[in-house]
């Protein structure tokens, strides 16, 4: 939106397009080829080749409900493949191929220029134009080859297509009709193509594209499900622009506070993250007021528990009515009866929902699955900053009841034993072996590579259920219910201290990453400890320790903090949970350093994510590779982490608020914010959303104000 700057706050802040970084020390680019495109909008997905085909030979499609309903989608002009020329995207859920058809008789290079305007929702619709620059008309066969096969997520994921069920199919006019009945699921598409020719899986056009001239032409594809068309997102007859996943990016846009910036590589990943988490944005049909994140394209599209309460964490500040379209939809599906299968319990919150045609490739078998140790506190902790950060005591009152549900959670089913802590055990083998975030197979190690036996008592997971009774603490004195508030603060003072005596390890100055089956510490050093300062569950006086180990060498690569130190028997730089860089586990763990008062590490993390953004593109992706920056001097991309991703789209926001460093918790009347590190520059933030109040936020390296609550905050 625009601004009403005076001069002066234009020459302190500067402008996201304009101002360089000062800071900004020639840390190179990630430089790939993008071998694939990714289209998101909600829980519609494509992905194809940067010539916009969709390969059968590939994990590509388009995938709606977690089933792939296109397999094949591939163009050809005169039978041959077009040339690509270049991806022009606008949006994430629309993008342009432009390529070049081979050349014409008697022509040295191609002078017909394809473009495929595509956008995905729910279906897809493709604008296809043909411009010819020669100097006589082009008679063209134009040709699309389309097919389906309905297959489930994980099958095309894990390239597991060896026994794909027939699938029916017709054609009639310039349509073509697939189908596939499953017992319990019907899934079909229809391929309109008006004033093709149709043959089996081939829609043909035969035309005349005048001389330095043009011709156009819209397909449509329309899946359905139970044997009734999904809605339609992109009406031939009605502009991209006035279309629904147009109109809700735009109210997503002007939800978010605007920001200024003179950090122009905060300032790109910020409009990169807000466009990423409008696209990733899902709704439950039933309830198309709530909006939740889906956790990453291109293969989770789909509600998780954890990441979506992560992400909600990070984006409350700048976004509240996404926080609680989360939260609605999560104590709408929280647990209610036990169940060994899917590891439902009474009062957990979700690990996952999966939609697929073949529910039995689920985890759990089922649509839901519970097997997340973290999601229920961490569901908990998310209603009580809601609280702070000024939504009234009567409109949280709704999640009263999932409240006292997850906190007898924690204390009757989490912890399994008694022992005060929270462990997980998988109820069958259909089940997630470890559930915590790091949640790989392999992902909870000791120090010589030994996988630890379960149960097992995750570190940061005490500290989530310290956190969780802390803010239900919080939260039933608001309620009323002094009483009940008060067991809760004995309950987490008692396991602050049990945790502090069980998990420390005093050689490594810092925590176990976990107890096993026989209460031993997990004792490899891991980042999870970061988690345990984000929390508040560790005592003041080890703080210092446990930042300085986080950013040792052995853990910090330069660019954000490792999941496991170098150490470790299990390290690997290239490894999902064993050695890599998550951006929001580094970002959390940031945060925490900043909320016991090391500002001078936080801000040596976050610039280190800021040198892997501007690598990256201003796109932080899932996760990389963990290997040092004395090393490689640029970040190395993981394999096949997703992007975007909500979490790590999410992470650029928190940094925000870390290096502004703004605090509320308004029923205690605390409103902080304080001067930004000098290497980050001024920052400028209007309209934060604080309960029914806007707030503005001036900072720099000089000085920081926060106006529009009574007794405006000056640096503190």
């Amino acid at each position: 939106m625009p601004s009403n700057d005076t001069r002066e706050e234009r020459e302190r802040f500067g402008t996201e397009s304009m101002q360089g970084d000062p800071r900004r020390d020639g840390v190179g680019r990630v430089m790939l080829v993008q071998s694939t495109v990714t289209l998101v909008e909600g829980s519609t997905f494509c992905v194809s080749g940067h010539d916009g085909d969709i390969d059968p030979l590939r994990p590509d499609g388009l995938f709606v409900q977690d089933t792939r309903v296109l397999s094949r989608w591939q163009l050809r002009l005169d039978g041959m493949p077009i040339e690509p020329l270049g991806v022009v995207s606008a949006e994430p859920y629309e993008t342009v191929f432009v390529g070049r058809a081979a050349p014409r008789a008697g022509h040295a290079e191609g002078t017909v220029i394809v473009e495929r305007h595509r956008m995905v929702g729910q279906g897809m619709r493709e604008d296809i134009r043909l411009r010819n620059y020669g100097a006589e008309p082009a008679g063209v066969d134009l040709t699309l080859t389309a097919e389906a096969d309905f297959v489930d997520l994980f099958l095309v994921k894990e390239h597991r297509l060896a026994h794909v069920p027939p699938v029916g199919h017709h054609h009639v006019g310039g349509d073509l009709v697939y189908w596939l009945d499953r017992p319990g699921s019907q899934r079909g598409i229809r391929i309109s193509a008006p004033g093709a020719l149709s043959s089996p899986q081939t829609l043909t056009f035969r035309v005349v594209v005048p001389a330095r001239d043009e011709w156009r032409t819209t397909i449509e594809a329309v899946p359905s499900a139970q044997g009734v068309d999904l809605e339609f997102l992109y009406p031939a007859d009605r502009p991209v622009a006035e279309t629904t996943p147009a109109l809700r990016m735009r109210d997503w846009r002007d939800e978010t506070p605007d920001t200024v910036t003179s950090n122009r590589v905060l300032a790109d990943a910020l409009r990169t993250s807000e466009r990423d988490l409008g696209a990733l944005r899902i709704q439950d049909p039933k309830h198309p007021e709530d909006d939740v994140v889906a956790a990453g394209a291109p293969w989770f599209m789909a509600l998780f528990g954890r990441d979506s309460l992560l992400t909600g964490w990070m984006m409350l500040p700048f976004a509240p009515r996404l926080t609680l379209g989360t939260l609605r939809t999560l104590s709408r599906l929280q647990g209610l009866q036990p169940d060994a299968r899917t590891e439902e319990q009474p009062g957990r919150i979700l690990h996952e929902v999966r939609l697929g045609a073949d529910l039995s490739l689920a985890l759990g078998g089922a649509s839901v699955y519970y097997g997340s140790i973290d999601s229920t506190p961490l569901f908990v902790m998310l209603v009580g900053r809601a609280l702070r950060w000024g939504i009234p005591a009567q409109d949280l009152a709704e999640f009263r009841p999932a409240v006292e549900r997850a906190l007898d959670w924690i204390i009757r089913w989490g912890d399994r034993d008694g022992d005060g802590f929270v462990e997980y055990l998988r109820s069958s083998d259909r089940g997630l072996l470890n559930q915590g975030w790091k949640d790989s197979s392999d992902g909870i190690t000791f120090r010589t590579g030994v996988a630890a036996r379960p149960p097992v008592a995750l570190a940061e997971v005490q500290g989530y259920s310290y956190a969780a009774m802390r803010a239900g603490a919080d939260l039933l004195r608001a309620w009323g219910d002094d009483t009940a508030a008060q067991d809760w603060d004995e309950r987490a003072s008692v396991l602050r201290t049990q945790f502090d005596e069980a998990f420390w390890m005093p050689e490594e100055n810092t925590y176990a990453l976990a107890l096993d089956a026989d209460k031993r510490q997990v004792d490899a050093v891991a980042s999870n400890a970061g988690h345990c300062l984000w929390s508040g569950i560790v005592p003041t006086h080890r703080a210092d320790a446990v930042i300085d180990r986080l950013i040792a060498p052995d853990m910090f690569t330069g660019f954000g903090i490792r999941t496991l130190s170098t150490q470790a028997g299990a390290y690997n730089p290239v490894s999902y949970h064993n050695g890599s860089v998550w951006p929001h586990d580094t970002a959390l763990a940031a945060a925490g350093m900043a909320a016991y008062g090391r500002r001078d590490a936080a801000a040596t993390v976050i610039e280190g994510l800021l040198d892997a953004l501007e690598a990256h593109g201003g796109r932080l992706p899932e996760l990389f590779c963990g290997f040092s920056r004395v090393d490689k001097p640029v970040p190395v991309s993981y394999p096949a982490s997703c992007s975007p991703q909500a979490w790590a789209a999410a992470t650029p926001f928190e940094l925000l608020r870390i290096a502004i460093g703004l605090d509320l918790d308004l029923p205690r009347g605390i409103a902080r914010v304080q001067p930004t590190p000098a290497t980050i520059g001024p920052i400028r933030v209007d309209r934060l959303p604080a309960g029914p109040a806007r707030l503005d936020v001036r900072a720099d390296a000089a000085g920081a104000e926060l106006r529009g609550l009574q007794g405006d905050a000056e640096g503190r």
